[in-house]
């Protein structure tokens, strides 16, 4: 990334190892500077997710561990805190799938995200009109079960409850995945406003590279547990090997993955 931009959150050449045996990511490294959208893109399978829950600390719980390298928050080195730990710090992580507690309201969804707090109830009672600010649905919907409702106002409450933490740093984990294209659109644009007006960086894995290259600052692609290409986003989507296999546009129009052999593409990443 550019040299004037001070990285809030540096990944350093790590990889991750499963039950001991199973190299998923093979020296992944990347910088969020302070206040930056950084898009981590690729395929499903291509280890996203594992890096983001590598930099969250969740990897234990899937019997993962970072085995070579280091993470870094502010220049110090997270990748043996808690989880807990780690959200005090200031870095959380949305999950995948709009993980909310179904059976309890929105508002008491978005009351867990504060468990880590210690400033007292006017405080929290501040970020919670913060939060519906944000996402005024979420206002009218305070008092619903979580579980019952739409799959964007899930997503919008997962958000919600991790800004309930006041963090400087969001690990957002595929929040495209299954909504319709306008909820996709406002869900980015809440994104974009959080980061202008609340200074939050975004580390964000998605498979919709397209719209994550049009709000993020600097991208990552990922293939099969390395970085392959990194870059500006405005870099990115002009360039023709991610047109062709990211975004769907070749020279000759869209094409599908399967209509050019691997070895092909490798050739041109390395080139």
């Amino acid at each position: 990334m550019s040299d004037t931009a001070t990285p809030i959150l540096s990944v350093n050449n790590i990889e991750v190892i499963y039950d001991h045996v199973i190299l998923v990511l093979k020296g992944v490294s990347l910088a969020v500077p302070e206040g930056g959208i950084v898009a981590l893109l690729g395929a499903n399978g291509a280890g996203k997710t594992t890096t983001l829950k590598a930099v969250s600390n969740l990897l234990r719980a899937e019997r993962g561990d970072v085995t070579k390298g280091s993470i870094e928050f502010r220049g110090e080195r997270i990748d043996r805190l808690s989880p807990n730990e780690l959200v005090r710090k200031g870095v959380i992580q949305v999950m995948e799938g709009r993980h909310v507690f179904g059976h309890l309201s929105i508002e008491e969804n978005l009351l867990t995200g504060a468990y880590t707090r210690r400033d007292g109830r006017a405080a929290i009672a501040r970020d919670m009109e913060m939060v519906y600010a944000y996402f005024p649905r979420l206002r009218e919907r305070r008092a619903s079960q979580a579980g019952y409702t739409s799959g964007g106002e899930q997503q919008m409450c997962a958000i919600g409850r991790a800004l309930m933490s006041r963090p400087s740093t969001i690990l957002l984990d595929e929040p495209s995945m299954g909504l319709a294209p306008q909820l996709v659109e406002e869900i980015f644009e809440i994104v974009r406003k959080l980061n202008v007006e609340r200074k939050v960086s975004f580390l964000l894995a998605e498979q919709n590279t397209n719209i994550a290259l049009r709000y993020a600052h600097y991208g990552y692609i990922l293939e099969n547990g390395r970085v392959v290409l990194d870059g500006a986003a405005e870099a990115l989507r002009g360039n023709e090997d991610v047109k062709e296999f990211y975004l769907g546009l070749g020279a000759a129009g869209r094409k599908s993955f399967r209509e050019v052999k691997h070895y092909k593409r490798r050739k041109r990443w390395l080139a």
